[in-house]
Parts: structure tokens; sequence; C-alpha cells
């Protein structure tokens, strides 16, 4: 055999050990059973990205459904919005919580996580159809039935996540109301996102939407075409651009030294996705959203009674196991494939993200998966009494 074709054939082979190795280190590892009920209303597509990345988290840690033992179904193992096959007939179903049914839930699970309650509007159910802020609601916003279950769960001191967008629109003020006094939260109300070109010509760049509803508001034009963050209330918008109301448009999750310590996470993280800003009352603060202003920056949020400071995580204080995630954290495009390889964070870095602050990748790698993995580890640790 000639060497060149030699040492191809070595390193194929080597490249496709690595992987096999990888999986049986996994497959080989003790299994975690807990039983956990997903909510996810936004479900667009079957990529099903705003509870994909949890499951994927369940799956590589090796958490598995406490009685049937087997790894979670991103396709299958969550309430919410459910599109079926074939996706171009536009069919759906859904599953919700009934009533006569939640304490079984309560009783019998470990834990809550609501991914995402806003829900799919006509435009995002239909393709080819105009873009426009709201559209008719096919489905969505937290019911009744879903803070009853989320009441249950924290009567019984089980692990309950709740996650950005849970007050506001579309959920009726009256749960909003009660979500926020069972959780200690105060919504602002104010929603926020990043945008790496505020543009509107831009793939980047914000929705035709917004430029409208400033001109309305300011009389004046849009004329923005840096980094930015837009922040939203109703039919109010504040533009904070790169440059002028921003020394950096990317938004900062920090944790302080002891908390980054406990949940490994890093101290200062970019965040590209939405969300809301909160009143963390008498709750822990285990991270925080930092706008990075100018005074100018400043003295805009200050006429609307917000600064540029506010909860990212926050923490139940007395029993600890009651969480808010007040960004769009589960929303994140990972590859499945690679949930049952172990520690494919570190083997497979190069493959799944950059060194560059501006990889969204990042932000699930080195925050939200040891972020979870952490949240889960250590409450069924307290749970199990070790």
């Amino acid at each position: 055999m000639k060497k060149p074709l030699l040492i191809t054939l070595i390193i194929l082979a080597v490249l496709l050990l690595i992987p096999a190795v990888s999986f049986i280190r996994w497959a080989f590892q003790e299994k975690k059973p807990i039983d956990v009920v997903i909510l996810d209303k936004t479900v667009p597509t079957l990529e099903r990205l705003n509870h994909r990345s949890f499951i994927y988290v369940l799956t590589n840690e090796r958490f598995v459904r406490g009685e049937k033992g087997g790894s979670y179904s991103v396709a299958k193992d969550y309430y919410g919005f459910i599109p079926l096959r074939p996706v171009r007939e536009k069919q759906f179903r859904k599953r919700d919580f009934r009533l006569t049914e939640l304490i079984d839930l309560a009783e019998n699970n470990d834990a809550l996580y609501f991914t995402d309650t806003y829900g799919v509007f006509f435009n995002d159910w239909y393709q080819g159809i105009k873009k426009a802020r709201r559209s008719r609601k096919l489905y969505g916003g937290l019911n009744n039935n879903d803070y009853l279950l989320m009441s249950e769960m924290k009567k019984r001191d089980k692990l309950v996540i709740v996650e950005y967008n849970t007050f506001d629109y579309p959920t009726a003020d009256l749960e909003r109301f009660k979500t926020e006094e069972l959780l200690g939260i105060s919504s602002k109300g104010w929603m926020g996102q990043y945008y790496a070109s505020l543009d509107t010509v831009s793939p980047q760049g914000v929705p035709d939407w917004m430029p409208a509803l400033y001109r309305k508001q300011y009389r004046e034009p849009w004329i923005f075409t840096k980094p930015g963050v837009v922040l939203l209330k109703e039919n109010s918008i504040i533009v904070l651009e790169e440059g002028k109301q921003l020394t950096s448009a990317m938004p900062v999750i920090t944790t302080g030294e002891s908390n980054a310590s406990q949940f490994n996470i890093p101290q200062e993280m970019g965040f590209t996705n939405s969300f809301d800003i909160i009143d963390a009352g008498q709750n822990n603060v285990v991270s925080e959203f930092v706008l990075k202003t100018t005074p100018a920056g400043d003295t805009l949020l200050a006429e609307n009674d917000l600064i540029a400071v506010f909860p990212a995580v926050i923490q139940e204080p007395m029993v600890k196991r009651t969480y808010y995630f007040s960004g769009d954290f589960a929303n994140n495009n990972v590859p499945m494939w690679t949930a049952r390889l172990k520690d494919i964070s570190k083997s497979g870095k190069a493959l799944l993200y950059s060194d560059n602050e501006n990889d969204p990748g990042r932000f699930f790698w080195l925050y939200y998966k040891p972020l979870i993995a952490n949240i889960f580890s250590a409450y069924q640790a307290e749970v199990e009494g070790k």
C-alpha cells in the first residue's frame, strides 16, 4: 500500500474512532432519572428551537425520563403547539394541561420548565405572508392552568424554571398579575433585542414595522444603520445605537464570582437573543444584563424609568428551587446528533463555536448548558440527599 494512501486511511480511522469512543463513554454513564414537564407554545417549525437546546442538555448530561428510563424526545416530550407532518398542509394540534390532571402532574413530576409561552401567530405559521409586528393569534400566552401547575409545583418544592416573555403579550393581565405575585417579580413591560445592524436592508437588520413605529412616536425618520438594541413596550420604542447611546451594542450578562463558580458559568457573556426587563423584588439575582450605555443612553433610559443594569437570572431566596430567566435562553440552534457524545463541548469546540464574541453559539456552550446542568444536578443531589 502506498504511503500517502495509508496515511489517509489512518486519519479517517482516527476521525471515525473519536466520535465512536465519545458515544460509548456517553452510553455507559450512569443514568439520572428525572421527570420534567416542558411547555413550549412557540413551535412554528419542526426544528422546535425554543426547547431543543434544553432537551440537548438533558440528553447530553444523561438525564432520562423517570419510569421509562429513555432520553427525552424533542418532538414528543413537551406540551404546547405541535406541528403535524406534512408541514405543507399546515395542520397542528395543541397539547395543554387539563385542569383535572394538574394535581397528578405536580405529584408525579420533579421539575417544570416553561421554555416559551409566547405562541404561534398567523404570520409565523403561513409562509409568504408579509411580516407585521402582530397578527392573529393561533395559539399562545400563559393561561390559568399553566399558572396553577406552576403554583402546585412550587407548593411541593419542586424545581420550577420560567423563561422570558411569560408576563407580556399575549398573556392576559390577570394571569400576568398572578404569576408575578407567585414568583415575586414585577415586569417593567419592556422587551429588548440586539441587532447586528439597525438598517432595514441588512439580513441581520430590524423588521420593517419598527421604523414605522419609530416615526409615529418621534415624528423623525429612521436613520439608524449601526449595531444596536431596540426596546419595546406596547406602542413605545427606544433605539440605542452603538457610538451614540451605546459604547458597545451587544448586551452582556455579568455574573459575580461566587455565582459564576457555583453554576460554572463565565463572569461575562455576550447575549444576542431577546430579553425582558423585570424587577427581581426579594429574589436572589444570579446574573444581570448590562447595556453598555453612554451618558446619552443613560438619559434616554432614565426618561422611561429604566436603567442599564437589570436581572438576567433570578432565584427564589428561601427554598432556592424556582428560577426566572429574563432572556430567550432556550432558543439555540444546536446540532442534536452531538448530544450523545460525551465531552463534545471540549473535543469538538472548533466545530461548535468560535472565540468571536459575536458567535451566538458561545452563549449555549459556555453559559446556558452549564447553567442548566448545574441547576438540575444540584436539585437532584439535594432531593436524593447526596
